[in-house]
């Protein structure tokens, strides 16, 4: 194994010892939103192997700050865990929906807050080893409450914690959703100065 420093790794541009080259692709589960997908593909060594992944349309995930420094959470029951989590409002982008459009519409309809400024952060990547599912990170500011529209078949509590309550959270173990420990992240970096934000007025 050759070690190269940071530096290098970021210079060099140059990843096609890694790649992988698809050969053939085989849809295995066609769902409602989800599909899940087999291929073969060509190793760097010419090796052939098979990756199964799921294909996901994509999301986003709303740090919603209230204007006395509190954060705008949810508790949610997760069928596949069984349990009630603690999350940041998100939610899957809609076919040809832009993602402020989906952030915009996510938060309202969840927790029924508009808000009066907007900033994107970054994207992550939930799964990289077996989907394609990306969530873009939205910062929002200038709350106002109005009427909550969830979904049919959509049960929430929308509640409030402060930035340092939700991170004993995160280091308890009380909060466990990737994308929420992501969101702490970019709050507590963001709140310290480390990283910053280019706020913009919301689309009328």
């Amino acid at each position: 194994m050759t070690t190269v420093s940071g530096a290098d790794v970021r210079a060099s541009g140059d990843d096609s010892h890694l790649a992988e080259t698809k050969l053939n692709s085989d849809e295995i589960l066609a769902g409602n939103f989800l599909q899940i997908r087999r291929d073969t593909v060509k190793l760097p060594d010419g090796r052939h192997a098979t990756r199964e992944y799921v294909v996901h349309p994509g999301a986003v995930m709303i740090v919603a700050l209230l204007d006395d420094g509190r954060v705008v959470l949810e508790r949610q029951y997760r069928y596949p865990l069984h349990a009630v989590m603690i999350e940041f409002p998100a939610g899957k982008l809609d076919a040809g929906e832009s993602s402020l459009a989906c952030a915009r519409r996510e938060l309202q309809e969840e927790t029924g807050y508009a808000a009066r400024e907007w900033a994107k952060a970054g994207v992550l990547h939930t799964a990289i080893a077996y989907s394609t599912e990306f969530i873009d990170i939205w910062f929002a500011r200038g709350l106002t409450l109005g009427e909550q529209k969830l979904d049919a078949g959509e049960f929430l509590d929308v509640f409030s914690a402060t930035p340092d309550e939700l991170m004993d959270w995160c280091g308890n173990g009380q909060v466990t959703d990737a994308k929420s420990l992501t969101g702490m992240l970019w709050l507590k970096n963001v709140l310290s100065g480390a990283w910053t934000l280019q706020w913009h007025a919301a689309e009328p």
